[in-house]
C-alpha cells in the first residue's frame, strides 16, 4: 500500500521555527536539559523522545509551544482556556497503565515505557477545535493501528471506546458540588477510523514528552475530526461491537455527534463553522480569519470512509 502523504501546508501557515528546528542538534549534546521546555503546572521540564520524521512529507510548520500550552480545553482541570497550564499541577502522569481489552483476542496493559517504545514519529497536523479556533502542532506519536495489531481484535468488533482518568485529588475540574460534565471523560470512534494511518496516538510534542495539560501521558489525535474527539490522559481503550455514546454526544446530542468531522458546510447550532482563527496570528482574540477546510484539509486520505453517510446528521 502506498503510504499516505500530509495535504501540504502553505506557506502563510508556517511560524518561526525556533528550537523545534535546532532541538535534534541540542538535544544530542550536552544542553539538551536546557533546550527542553518546561511543562507547566509544577514547572517540570519535559523529557526528549527519540523520533523520526515518519512516512509523510510535510512542512514543519506549528503553532509555538506557548500557545499550544496556554490556550487549551482539558476540563478536568477547569473549563478556562488557562486552566490546563494552571492547574495542572499536582497531576501525576507518571507511573501510568493503559488498560486495552474488550472484544479482542489478547488483551494487554501497557505502561508509559512500553508506549514509547513503539516507533515514534514527528507528526505535524492541523488542528480545528469546534469552537472554530485552530493550531498546527507538531506531535509526537505512533500510529494507533499498531497499539490495535497487538491486542487483535475480533470481527465482532466494530468500534474502539477510550475513557479517560479520573483523579479528583489531581484534578480540580473533577471535584465540587457542580461538575461540567460526567466522569470519565468517554470518547469513540468506528474501527476503521481508529485504524487510518493518519490516526495516532500521542505520547508528545515538539520532540518531548506531552506536557500535563495537553494530556499527558497519552492521547488520541485524529486530525480530520474536531479537537474534542481527541481525549486526552487515556486509561483505557475497549473494542465494541455498539457504537459507544460519548461524552459530548450524550450531554448535548443536538450539537455534537459521534463523528464530528470538521466540515465548513455544516455549522454549529450556535456558530458557524466556515472560517476560524488560527491562534498566535495577531492574538487570540484577532479579527483575521481564514476559510476552514473540509475534513480539516485531510479529505484526500479519509473522505473515502464516509461514503453514503449523511454527516449532517450527526454533527
Amino acid at each position: 500500500m502506498a503510504a499516505y502523504r500530509y495535504p501540504k501546508i502553505a506557506a502563510s501557515e508556517i511560524t518561526p521555527q525556533g528550537v523545534w528546528m535546532n532541538r535534534r542538534s541540542l538535544l544530542a549534546g550536552a544542553g539538551a536539559a536546557a533546550a527542553l521546555p518546561f511543562i507547566g503546572g509544577s514547572g517540570a521540564q519535559a523529557a526528549p523522545l527519540t523520533t523520526t520524521p515518519g512516512p509523510y512529507a510535510t512542512d514543519e510548520a506549528h503553532t509555538s509551544f506557548q500557545d499550544i500550552t496556554s490556550y487549551n480545553n482539558f476540563y478536568e482541570f477547569g473549563t478556562g482556556k488557562g486552566d490546563p497550564a494552571s492547574r495542572s499541577g499536582d497531576f501525576q502522569p507518571e507511573p501510568w497503565t493503559l488498560e486495552v481489552g474488550g472484544l479482542v483476542g489478547k488483551p494487554k496493559t501497557f505502561d508509559v515505557d512500553a508506549l514509547r517504545a513503539f516507533p515514534l514519529e514527528d507528526r505535524i497536523y492541523r488542528m480545528r477545535c469546534v469552537e472554530a479556533w485552530s493550531m498546527v502542532i507538531p506531535w509526537v506519536g505512533f500510529p494507533l493501528a499498531a497499539l490495535l495489531d497487538q491486542v487483535e481484535p475480533l470481527g465482532s468488533a466494530k468500534y474502539v471506546a477510550f475513557e479517560t482518568v479520573v483523579r479528583p485529588e489531581e484534578m480540580p475540574g473533577q471535584r465540587g458540588l457542580f461538575q461540567p460534565m460526567e466522569w470519565p471523560y468517554v470518547e469513540g470512534l468506528r474501527l476503521d477510523e481508529a485504524r487510518h494511518p493518519l490516526t495516532i496516538l500521542s505520547v508528545g510534542l515538539y520532540g518531548a514528552t506531552l506536557p500535563k495539560q495537553n494530556g499527558a501521558p497519552v492521547r488520541l489525535v485524529v486530525p480530520w475530526k474536531y479537537g474534542f474527539k481527541g481525549i486526552k490522559s487515556i486509561v483505557r481503550i475497549t473494542l465494541v461491537e455498539d457504537e459507544p455514546v460519548t461524552s459530548w454526544s450524550r450531554m448535548q446530542p443536538s450539537e455534537y455527534g459521534f463523528y464530528a468531522n470538521v466540515n465548513p458546510e455544516v455549522d454549529h447550532p450556535r456558530w458557524s463553522q466556515a472560517s476560524e482563527t488560527r491562534i498566535g496570528e495577531g492574538g487570540f482574540f484577532n479579527s483575521a480569519r481564514r476559510p476552514t477546510l473540509p475534513f480539516n484539509g485531510y479529505a484526500e486520505e479519509v473522505a473515502s470512509l464516509y461514503d453514503g453517510l449523511d454527516l449532517r446528521a450527526n454533527y
